[in-house]
């Protein structure tokens, strides 16, 4: 963490007066991604301990940003330290901006315009900027080939099928893989391929798209990166937008290139499902061997859009063994309660300092509730409690002392119990309720594990729950 702040300290001559931990290492990738602040300047500090990804990663922003792309500028680095400082593009995802405009399938035009920016700027970072692109600072391939394919579908064999005790005939299912694999590398691939072109890695700023998470790339098909933002599982396109959207992909990328769309198209949903496949290994890898829980909750997504291909896409190749492996898992009982699950009501629960910004709703959902707990007995007055926090034993017994601490909770709890049962009945997905107080240690981590405590008991509701400033002294640490 002190490295982030000595490199804003340098670009800016100003000090950090906020840092603000964004999404901490809850992703996929495992970065920490710090918000740091002062004297009217904003920035995004990145930790994060592999050098070569690194490397690719700003090496890549510079050569988008001397070609006129919309990505980030690059602020300041120390790879020694892992760590880098770029431009702040706030707050909203495509992934966020779609959730404000849409009701169920029905999509608001000013979200279609917004994925039609974003489909229109895919051919200029494929073709136009990865015509020049210095391919050798790739990582951990220069291209997407056999051995890039060869991973991502073992990554899905290993870590979904076998882990979801989906049965399958791996020799079969080893000869499908090559097959597929070398119908893919029949593609014409040499184009910068993007890897993780996905709603989340898009943030509209003023109505205009810019792009992050680009890492990853290397040289590669066209159809990889269009597959990936149109079959992304939590976005859920409907087909027919899918279509649209895709039409109008073709009719870009032909500005740049002699496009062929029968070729484009007889490649084109191989890529789906390879795109697909390797999606799933990641939600399984996270979610059934790590036992990060939330990244299951995009498994029906996936299955929703292979029940999807199945019905309306014949490949030219044929792959029996791994067909019977994805029927399997539509008709999988326990990739079913997967689904199920999707169906709850998402409550996530804060504790924060007042010293900083009140956490911002990345779901986009806006409302819920903000509780103020500095009228509360604090227990960070006494010397007994400096080093604990609101979840070990002394703070909670010494809080349970307190009458005025049962009011407020009992206030708290049936505010938010009449607005979960409206929210249920209403259809909503998620509710956002955030406690601070003075240090973000003890009252609001108290109250918070308390609302937690309680609504882990109720129907229908999921809880995910963060101690702000705990998180960051924890950054410190991995900074340190």
């Amino acid at each position: 963490m002190e490295v982030l702040k000595r490199l804003f300290e340098q670009h800016y001559q100003l000090p950090a007066e906020r840092v603000q931990p964004l999404q901490g290492q809850l992703g996929g990738s495992g970065r920490a991604i710090i918000r740091l602040a002062g004297g009217g300047f904003s920035a995004i500090g990145i930790l994060y301990p592999v050098r070569e990804e690194n490397v690719a990663f700003l090496e890549f922003s510079r050569h988008f940003r001397d070609r006129g792309m919309p990505v980030p500028e690059i602020y300041a680095e120390d790879l020694s330290q892992g760590a880098y400082l770029e431009e702040d593009l706030g707050d909203t995802t495509l992934f966020e901006f779609l959730g404000r405009n849409r009701t169920g399938d029905v999509i608001a035009q000013p979200a279609i315009e917004a994925y039609r920016k974003v489909v229109a700027a895919l051919p200029r970072f494929q073709i136009e900027a990865g015509r020049d692109l210095n391919y050798k600072m790739c990582y951990p391939r220069a291209s997407f080939d056999r051995q890039s394919i060869t991973w991502d579908l073992n990554y899905f064999k290993y870590y979904f099928l076998r882990l979801a005790g989906i049965p399958f005939n791996e020799q079969a299912l080893e000869v499908d893989f090559s097959r597929l694999t070398k119908f893919l590398l029949g593609a014409s691939h040499d184009y910068f391929l993007y890897r993780d072109f996905q709603s989340r890695n898009v943030m509209l700023r003023d109505g205009q798209p810019f792009f992050l998470d680009y890492q990853g790339g290397r040289k590669g098909a066209l159809q990889y990166d269009i597959a990936s933002l149109l079959y992304d599982g939590k976005a859920d396109l409907p087909p027919e937008l899918r279509q649209e959207l895709l039409d109008y992909y073709l009719d870009c990328a032909g500005r740049f290139i002699d496009l062929k769309r029968e070729s484009f198209m007889e490649h084109y949903y191989a890529y789906v499902y390879v795109r697909i496949l390797q999606a799933l290994g990641a939600y399984g890898f996270r979610g059934f061997y790590e036992r990060k829980a939330h990244f299951l909750q995009s498994v029906p997504y996936a299955l929703k859009n292979l029940r999807w291909l199945a019905h309306n896409v014949k490949l030219p190749i044929a792959l029996p063994a791994l067909m019977d492996a994805l029927q399997d898992m539509l008709g999988s009982e326990k990739l079913r309660g997967l689904a199920a699950s999707t169906e709850a009501l998402t409550v996530r629960i804060f504790s924060f300092s007042f010293h900083n910004e009140i956490p911002a709703d990345e779901t986009g959902n806006g409302g819920g509730f903000v509780f103020d707990a500095r009228s509360l007995p604090n227990p960070g007055r006494e010397e007994r409690f400096k080093q604990l926090t609101g979840k070990d034993e002394p703070v909670m017994e010494y809080l349970k002392q307190q009458e005025s601490v049962h009011q407020y909770l009992a206030n708290v709890l049936s505010l938010v119990d009449a607005s979960v049962s409206g929210y249920q009945l209403r259809g909503f997905k998620h509710l956002m309720v955030s406690f601070g107080c003075t240090g973000g240690q003890h009252r609001s981590v108290y109250l918070a594990e308390q609302l937690a405590k309680h609504l882990r008991g109720v129907n229908g509701v999921e809880v995910v729950i963060r101690h702000i400033e705990q998180e960051k002294r924890n950054l410190e640490k991995i900074g340190q």
